[in-house]
């Protein structure tokens, strides 16, 4: 019986095209524009070290009142000028690896290199915006403690329908974001959030590139992504996040992006072998590796120092804790808002 297996269609150079299916480019969240993939983050990607310095020019100052022309030539007006200020991104290295008994897959008769290519481009996706959120969820906790929720609306304790997701308190939001506010990109929900929009009849439905009625909207303003996420819950608690356009910078590095050799990782997918396993029926595992910057405008990583990180790379709890981030711009050049509300009315005591 002929089995084609892993080590038969595991070619470098074709493996390298299905690579490229891992890119964040793909998933709703660059799609609705929320992710501003950045060439200077694609280089810090490249770079040594752990942490990088973006820099940025801050806006002109809008309280600074125009001259006013006359005809003395001697009143001579002075140029004002323009500064900057910098952020502080965080680089993450990430890999995963998953394997297969050789015996299984004979059995299964199948070839296992489509499926796992496809069901690891889902997993880097879900890992991808995982790590988003959870920046997110670290800013906002940051805004909690130190900058008396500027950022963030809080309904979660009103009485009875007041403290379920509602129109005002996404007005509110929505607004807080200052200037920022006509540029809003998506609506990050839990789908129980959702259920609730769905019940107060304020998700419509417009068409995806096929013409088909699939991507949801809030009250026919705001794309909305959905996601079962563990994170956006605490004690029946639920937050959501909206965002402005460009509001998370990217940078990436992977094998597929460079040419042969100057790919970081240094090895961004390879395959393993071990035959003495399951006996000497063998057994094969395929790795793959990527260095991300996902950072959120605006903010500073602030580096632990002791104790250090556990991990060479923050965690997705490193990421939600508040002392990590540091707000460097003013609060309306941030195109993020939050809300933490309630999915239904909570039930009343006996």
């Amino acid at each position: 019986m002929a089995v084609t297996r892993l080590s038969n269609a595991f070619v470098h150079d074709v493996y390298g095209g299905y690579f490229s299916v891992d890119d964040p480019e793909t998933t709703k969240f660059y799609e609705a524009g929320v992710i501003a993939r950045s060439e200077i983050m694609d280089e810090i990607a490249k770079s040594g070290g752990k942490q990088a310095v973006i820099p940025f020019w801050k806006d002109l100052d809008p309280n600074i009142e125009p001259n006013y022309s006359n005809d003395d030539p001697a009143d001579e007006a002075e140029a004002n000028n323009v500064t900057s200020g910098s952020m502080i991104a965080r680089k993450a290295w990430v890999n995963q690896g998953f394997g297969d008994m050789d015996l299984v897959q004979e059995l299964a008769g199948s070839s296992p290199m489509q499926h796992i290519r496809a069901r690891f481009s889902t997993y880097w996706a879900r890992q991808h915006q995982r790590r988003l959120i959870a920046s997110c969820i670290g800013v906002m906790n940051n805004n909690v403690a130190s900058y008396s929720s500027d950022m963030t609306v809080d309904i979660s304790g009103e009485a009875g329908t007041a403290a379920v997701f509602n129109a005002d308190a996404f007005v509110d939001a929505y607004y807080s974001m200052g200037q920022w506010a006509g540029s809003l990109a998506a609506l990050y929900v839990h789908s129980d959030i959702m259920k609730a929009m769905v019940k107060a009849d304020d998700i419509q439905y417009i068409p995806d590139s096929e013409g088909k009625l699939t991507i949801p909207v809030y009250r026919q303003t705001i794309r909305v992504i959905v996601e079962t996420n563990p994170a956006l819950v605490n004690a029946g608690v639920y937050t959501s996040i909206v965002f402005g356009s460009g509001a998370i910078g990217w940078g990436a590095a992977a094998g597929s992006a460079f040419a042969a050799g100057e790919g970081v990782p240094r090895v961004p997918f390879e395959l393993w072998r071990n035959p003495h396993a399951g006996n000497g029926g063998g057994m094969e595992e395929v790795w793959e590796r990527h260095t991300w910057i996902i950072h959120p405008l605006g903010f500073s990583w602030v580096e632990p120092t002791s104790p250090p990180l556990t991990e060479f790379s923050p965690t997705l709890a490193n990421l939600r804790t508040a002392a990590r981030w540091r707000r460097e711009v003013a609060r309306a050049q941030v195109p993020l808002a939050f809300i933490k509300s309630r999915a239904a009315v909570a039930p009343t005591s006996p």
